[in-house]
């Protein structure tokens, strides 16, 4: 940060790289959703950087319209007083204070993260540019007729007094009761919500029921009321479910509202916002969950109550801010008529101009954009950006501008609500480089390379910036890849949720096992569109990870590894070195190919498995024997460390950072003046395979070699011998595989000693490829106790597989058996069979028999 590698610069020549940073809320801290979307903005842009790109990663935050002004009437509240006891200007200056003094905190958990966001350039969706850019482009919707007001149903909070967008209502099934209630001889409705009946104003059922085609177009009496309501013919109506007859309540049911408006119907408004009922004698100021047992009550006692279920599971809408359940209202509101808009944001993907990854997603997103009903923009608070509307005392409607005036004068006022939060955060990639200014950014960094962000708000705000990016930039997208991740959940797959137990809080595990270690866990298990497993226990891996590449670096450095200089040329290499260097060539290949298609758990795979298995666990021990003299092998494990950690670094960027400096020599003190190369790893080139070094008989040799020491050490483990415990061994058929230079390395590598003159052969390994070791186990094992273990598991091993093999060959058992369970089973027979190799194995080995009917671990 300190150096400014982070800061974008648009008069660069460098091909440019941009994403902005989907906006968390100033009220928020950094959850794990965040810490994943993060972790994978950072890794792409990183690595742009490391490429040569100029890259733009813009931070910023979202003002959080309800969220925010909760926080500020829960402080009030606690003082005794309410926002409407200071009046609205005091109040909005009371937020503002509030989000200078104390909000914005995740800004700085984004810096413990690691994020390499151009902090210079952090925007606030109610900084003067953007509400600037929010009010430019309502005038044009508005002048354009794409901005509307008029009375819908909308999601209501009686508590926050407020609509509420659709990502603001949370769903959940909650017990409730399911009440049948007769309103004619013909016809009985079921609700769950039976003092909406107060606002009934028909009975609805569908046209080709032939149970109530006769009283379409009559009336019956509604009961409580007295009031006669029409019984109408609707093709919404499901004749199957229930008794296809249905309450029509159009100010306060969507679907309702939708009969009413087709059949000219009125719309009763039976309860005031805070959800009291405001008709009917009886029930007039009771609460609405007052009213309901009491209107159930009065129904019962005229005989009205057919049948009552109770509980009755079904879903409810409830305010994701403060819990209350949600009610459809019938509201003036302002809407955007998304229509055109909506088809623009669909045409830009089918045509190719914006691509989804994974491509499979885009029919969920067509599945929006298509059926796209209009979007309700207007919130009934005071901290947001305030609708630009003017009304006169004669009626009339200005809309305001930017560079406009406000009309004055007697009688006129502004329009009292402000836009849903959504709004301002839909012109987050245009909006945040200068819109509506014509800005040297906006020209380098528009369209945006990719927005990256979870499947859960591709409609909410991905669709949103589509439709107005699209808009507003006559036509250019917003981004041209939309690269979407899934969920985080627990290692079972489970959603993480405070009921369960089960939620991460990333603060905790950087603080516990480092920045790094959390942001692995995250990138390895992510692949596109997929839902992103977590565990503690993965992460301490991911931690030991991390120590691995610590202690392998060291060791390297304490043996002379070097970065300085050229290469040697393949032709002076060792087998061993040349070897590792064909691997290192394949794996840049593989991660390259796996950051285009955005698979970050195959990067980190790929990597973890590269840097540990063939690095440290066969590269480091190979060469051990003459690392601190060839020249040649320092030089190799230096370079392919320094390609490790400049791979690694855009996914654990601290470590790799600490690293990297240190088997560069790179000094706090001489990294700002070393000449002929970059003094840290941000900056450091990203590593292109190099096919000169691709060496594909060495990679066989080696190959072979790794066959003969991992079958020797699995020999040793099964036969208890413990890891320093030297036997003398024979090994015949090396020269076939090429592994005759290789024969003292191997014998170090699993402590054989050379065999003899009192040399006898107790066990025999026979290593596919025609090499055999005979090795000497007199004395260091007793063979009779190991040959009775392992008939003893073998006999184990043969039972569970016969008791698994039975109940897959029972017909009736694979027909009612779960699925889960027969591959329970299936998993078992595979297990048992594995076993059945490895002790046939080991007892072919002491000089014993296998099954004698078949083939180790294979059926007959």
């Amino acid at each position: 940060m300190s150096a400014g590698y982070f800061k974008a610069d648009p008069t660069s020549d460098r091909p440019p790289f941009s994403i902005v940073i989907p906006p968390p809320n100033v009220t928020g801290s950094l959850h794990i959703g965040h810490a994943l979307d993060h972790t994978i903005q950072d890794a792409l842009v990183r690595r742009r950087r490391m490429q040569g790109y100029e890259t733009l990663w813009l931070p910023g935050m979202d003002h959080a319209g309800i969220a925010t002004q909760n926080v500020v009437e829960r402080q009030l509240a606690g003082q005794g007083l309410s926002r409407h006891d200071l009046g609205r200007d005091a109040f909005v200056e009371k937020v503002w204070e509030w989000k200078n003094t104390s909000g914005g905190s995740i800004l700085g958990q984004m810096r413990r993260l690691g994020d390499s966001v151009d902090w210079s350039r952090e925007r606030f969706t109610m900084d003067e540019g953007l509400s600037r850019a929010v009010q430019t482009i309502f005038k044009r919707l508005y002048d354009n007729g794409l901005i509307y007001r008029a009375e819908r149903i909308i999601n209501w909070c009686p508590r926050c007094l407020t609509a509420l967008s659709d990502i603001e209502v949370e769903h959940t099934e909650d017990e409730g009761e399911l009440v049948s209630i007769r309103y004619s001889d013909d016809i009985v409705v079921a609700t769950t919500r039976a003092e909406t009946m107060l606002g009934d104003t028909a009975v609805a059922v569908h046209p080709d029921d032939e149970r109530y085609r006769h009283l379409v177009g009559t009336e019956v009496t509604l009961p409580l009321t007295g009031r006669r309501i029409p019984v109408v013919a609707d093709a919404h109506v499901d004749p199957s479910f229930g008794t296809g007859a249905v309450k029509v309540t159009p100010a306060h049911d969507p679907n309702d509202f939708e009969i009413g408006q087709r059949h000219g119907l009125p719309s009763i408004t039976m309860m005031d916002e805070r959800g009291v009922i405001t008709t009917h004698g009886p029930f007039e100021g009771l609460d609405r969950f007052e009213a309901r047992p009491a209107v159930v009550e009065a129904l019962r006692e005229e005989g009205r109550i057919v049948a009552e279920r109770r509980p009755y599971l079904h879903s409810v809408g409830h305010c994701s801010r403060c819990g209350t359940t949600v009610e459809p209202r019938l509201s003036l509101q302002w809407f955007v008529n998304t229509g055109p808009l909506a088809k623009a944001a669909g045409d830009a993907v089918r045509d190719g101009r914006v691509r989804f990854e994974p491509a499979e997603l885009s029919k969920r997103y067509f599945g929006w954009v298509d059926n796209m009903h209009d979007w309700c923009i207007s919130r009934q608070l005071w901290w947001g950006h305030r609708i630009p509307v003017w009304y006169g005392p004669a009626g009339e409607v200005v809309c305001v501008g930017p560079d406009e005036d406000a009309p004055t004068g007697e009688g006129w006022r502004q329009d009292e609500d402000v836009l849903d939060t959504w709004f301002s955060s839909a012109l987050w990639p245009f909006s945040t480089l200068g819109w509506p200014a014509d800005t040297p950014e906006l020209h380098r960094f528009y369209p945006t390379s990719v927005l990256v962000t979870g499947y859960d708000i591709l409609f909410f705000w991905v669709a949103r910036m589509m439709m107005f990016g699209l808009y507003a930039m006559e036509g250019r997208q917003p981004f041209d890849v939309v690269a979407l991740h899934g969920m985080v959940r627990d290692q079972y797959g489970k959603k993480m949720s405070k009921s369960f137990g089960n939620v991460v809080d990333p603060l905790d595990w950087i603080e516990r096992f480092g920045a790094d270690a959390t942001r692995f866990t995250l990138a390895r298990g992510a692949n596109p569109g997929a839902d992103v497993p977590v565990s503690e226990e993965w992460t301490q891996g991911s931690r030991n990870f991390c120590n691995k590449l610590w202690n392998a670096t060291r060791f390297a450095l304490m043996n002379g590894a070097r970065t300085d200089g050229p290469l040697p040329p393949a032709e002076r290499l060792s087998t061993v070195d040349r070897w590792i260097l064909s691997r290192l060539q394949h794996m840049v290949q593989e991660v390259d190919e796996q950051f285009e298609r955005y698979e970050f758990g195959k990067i980190c795979d790929t990597l973890y498995h590269f840097a540990w298995d063939d690095v440290c666990d066969w590269y480091v021990e190979l060469t051990k024997p003459v690392i601190g003299t060839d020249q040649n092998t320092q030089r190799v494990l230096g370079h392919v460390l320094d390609q490790v950690l400049r791979l690694l670094h855009p996914i654990i960027p601290f470590v790799t950072e600490e690293l990297w400096l240190a088997l560069n020599g790179i000094t706090d003190e001489a990294a700002g003046d070393r000449s002929g190369g970059p003094e840290s790893i941000v900056i450091a080139e990203w590593p292109t395979p190099d096919k000169s070094y691709v060496d594909d008989a060495a990679e066989v040799e080696i190959a072979g070699l790794q066959k003969v020491v991992t079958e020797v050490r699995r020999f040793r483990s099964d036969q208890g011998l413990k890891p320093g415990q030297r036997v003398a061994a024979r090994l015949s058929g090396l020269p076939a595989l090429g592994l005759a230079p290789h024969e003292s390395l191997i014998r170090a590598l699993v402590r054989l000693d050379e065999d003899g003159a009192d040399f006898t052969a107790s066990a025999t390994l026979p290593i596919t490829g025609g090499v055999t070791v005979e090795l000497d186990t007199r004395g260091a094992i007793d063979v009779a106790a190991e040959r009775a273990r392992l008939e003893k598991d073998r006999a184990a091993a043969e039972k569970e597989r016969a008791g698994a093999e039975a109940k897959l060959g029972n017909a009736e058992f694979l027909a009612k058996a779960p699925e889960q369970v027969v591959a329970k089973i299936k998993g078992r027979l595979a297990a048992a069979e594995a076993e059945l190799a490895r002790t046939n194995a080991a007892l072919v080995a002491l000089g014993g028999t296998g099954v004698t009917t078949e083939q180790p671990g294979v059926q007959s």
